[in-house]
């Protein structure tokens, strides 16, 4: 166990130093989000929740 931790930093350089595109992680990102909004009312309730976080900022 106590030797994964220099590995991971291994593979991390190896990779990039484990930063993506952002277009990358929108790809990896969007199959989650898309389910949660079918789970959780669509987008009628993301409407809300996004008018209600912008009254909040004052906009």
């Amino acid at each position: 166990m106590a030797h994964t931790a220099p590995r991971t930093v291994v593979r991390a350089r190896a990779r990039g130093e484990g930063r993506r595109h952002p277009v990358v992680a929108t790809l990896m990102a969007l199959p989650l989000a898309v389910l949660l909004l079918l789970v959780f009312d669509g987008w009628e309730t993301v409407a809300i929740q996004a008018s209600s976080v912008g009254e909040m900022l004052g906009r």
